[in-house]
Protein backbone atom coordinates (compact mmCIF):
# COMPACT_ATOMS: atom_id res chain seq x y z
CA UNK A 1 0.00 0.00 0.00
CA UNK A 2 1.93 3.15 -0.88
CA UNK A 3 -0.66 5.82 0.88
CA UNK A 4 -0.05 6.24 4.32
CA UNK A 5 -3.10 5.46 5.82
CA UNK A 6 -2.02 3.01 8.14
CA UNK A 7 0.07 5.69 9.83
CA UNK A 8 -2.71 7.77 10.23
CA UNK A 9 -5.36 7.89 13.12
CA UNK A 10 -8.76 7.03 12.33
CA UNK A 11 -11.60 9.10 13.09
CA UNK A 12 -14.22 6.07 13.18
CA UNK A 13 -14.31 2.67 11.06
CA UNK A 14 -17.26 0.33 10.31
CA UNK A 15 -17.60 -2.77 8.43
CA UNK A 16 -19.21 -2.01 4.88
CA UNK A 17 -20.00 -3.68 1.72
CA UNK A 18 -19.04 -2.83 -2.27
CA UNK A 19 -21.20 -3.21 -4.77
CA UNK A 20 -20.24 -6.51 -6.58
CA UNK A 21 -20.27 -4.25 -10.34
CA UNK A 22 -18.30 -1.85 -8.91
CA UNK A 23 -15.66 -4.40 -7.16
CA UNK A 24 -15.64 -6.37 -10.30
CA UNK A 25 -14.73 -3.40 -11.97
CA UNK A 26 -12.09 -2.56 -9.71
CA UNK A 27 -10.90 -6.25 -10.15
CA UNK A 28 -10.87 -5.61 -14.24
CA UNK A 29 -8.96 -2.63 -13.82
CA UNK A 30 -5.88 -4.11 -11.86
CA UNK A 31 -5.85 -6.52 -14.86
CA UNK A 32 -5.19 -3.80 -17.48
CA UNK A 33 -4.41 -0.33 -16.09
CA UNK A 34 -1.13 1.08 -14.36
CA UNK A 35 -2.03 0.92 -10.34
CA UNK A 36 -1.60 2.72 -8.35
CA UNK A 37 -3.87 4.77 -10.34
CA UNK A 38 -5.11 8.43 -9.12
CA UNK A 39 -8.81 9.59 -10.30
CA UNK A 40 -9.73 13.25 -10.00
CA UNK A 41 -13.13 13.15 -8.47
CA UNK A 42 -15.05 16.35 -10.60
CA UNK A 43 -16.81 18.39 -8.66
CA UNK A 44 -15.10 17.60 -5.14
CA UNK A 45 -12.06 20.12 -4.67
CA UNK A 46 -8.56 19.07 -4.18
CA UNK A 47 -10.07 15.86 -4.08
CA UNK A 48 -8.43 12.07 -5.53
CA UNK A 49 -8.92 8.76 -5.35
CA UNK A 50 -5.94 6.89 -5.22
CA UNK A 51 -6.94 2.97 -6.29
CA UNK A 52 -4.33 0.37 -5.13
CA UNK A 53 -4.13 -2.90 -5.29
CA UNK A 54 -5.52 -3.43 -2.09
CA UNK A 55 -7.30 -0.46 -1.13
CA UNK A 56 -9.43 2.93 -2.24
CA UNK A 57 -8.07 5.94 -0.41
CA UNK A 58 -9.87 9.26 -1.17
CA UNK A 59 -6.77 12.10 -0.26
CA UNK A 60 -6.95 15.60 -0.01
CA UNK A 61 -3.95 16.99 -2.17
CA UNK A 62 -3.93 20.34 -0.47
CA UNK A 63 -3.09 18.67 2.19
CA UNK A 64 -0.18 16.31 1.08
CA UNK A 65 -2.29 12.95 0.19
CA UNK A 66 -4.03 13.16 3.88
CA UNK A 67 -6.52 10.19 3.73
CA UNK A 68 -9.76 11.20 3.85
CA UNK A 69 -11.71 8.47 3.37
CA UNK A 70 -10.75 4.29 3.30
CA UNK A 71 -12.07 1.34 1.64
CA UNK A 72 -9.76 -1.55 2.62
CA UNK A 73 -9.56 -4.97 3.84
CA UNK A 74 -12.08 -7.21 0.91
CA UNK A 75 -13.11 -10.08 1.70
CA UNK A 76 -13.57 -11.54 -1.25
CA UNK A 77 -11.69 -15.33 -0.79
CA UNK A 78 -13.78 -18.21 -1.25
CA UNK A 79 -15.75 -15.66 -3.32
CA UNK A 80 -18.60 -18.15 -4.71
CA UNK A 81 -20.66 -15.81 -7.30
CA UNK A 82 -19.99 -12.85 -9.21
CA UNK A 83 -23.23 -10.90 -8.18
CA UNK A 84 -22.94 -10.33 -4.14
CA UNK A 85 -21.76 -7.46 -2.62
CA UNK A 86 -18.13 -7.58 -1.28
CA UNK A 87 -17.46 -7.08 2.81
CA UNK A 88 -14.76 -4.58 3.28
CA UNK A 89 -13.69 -2.05 6.38
CA UNK A 90 -14.46 1.48 5.54
CA UNK A 91 -12.30 4.13 7.50
CA UNK A 92 -13.19 7.76 7.78
CA UNK A 93 -10.65 10.24 8.82
CA UNK A 94 -12.63 12.95 8.57
CA UNK A 95 -15.80 13.49 10.37
CA UNK A 96 -17.64 14.53 6.97
CA UNK A 97 -16.22 11.92 5.26
CA UNK A 98 -19.74 9.59 5.44
CA UNK A 99 -20.89 12.50 2.90
CA UNK A 100 -18.22 11.64 0.38
CA UNK A 101 -18.77 7.88 -0.21
CA UNK A 102 -21.66 7.64 -2.57
CA UNK A 103 -20.31 10.64 -5.01
CA UNK A 104 -16.81 9.12 -5.00
CA UNK A 105 -17.66 5.46 -6.48
CA UNK A 106 -20.17 6.83 -8.62
CA UNK A 107 -16.95 8.84 -9.97
CA UNK A 108 -14.79 6.04 -9.54
CA UNK A 109 -17.38 3.78 -11.47
CA UNK A 110 -17.58 6.07 -14.49
CA UNK A 111 -13.93 6.88 -14.64
CA UNK A 112 -13.04 2.73 -14.48
CA UNK A 113 -15.68 2.45 -16.99
CA UNK A 114 -14.40 5.01 -19.19
CA UNK A 115 -10.74 3.77 -19.03
CA UNK A 116 -11.15 0.47 -19.77
CA UNK A 117 -13.37 1.52 -23.17
CA UNK A 118 -10.27 3.76 -24.12
CA UNK A 119 -7.59 1.29 -23.70
CA UNK A 120 -10.01 -0.86 -26.21
CA UNK A 121 -11.05 -3.55 -23.97
CA UNK A 122 -14.93 -4.80 -24.47
CA UNK A 123 -17.10 -3.27 -21.53
CA UNK A 124 -20.24 -4.37 -19.98
CA UNK A 125 -22.01 -2.01 -21.99
CA UNK A 126 -24.83 -1.38 -19.27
Amino acid sequence: MTTRIHDMPVYASRDGEVAASLYNLWRRARLHLVFPLRIELSGMKQMQLILEEDSWVVVDTNQYDLPILAWLEFQDSGRSSLHTPVVCKINFYHYMANQLQKKVLERMSNKLESLLNESGLPGDNK
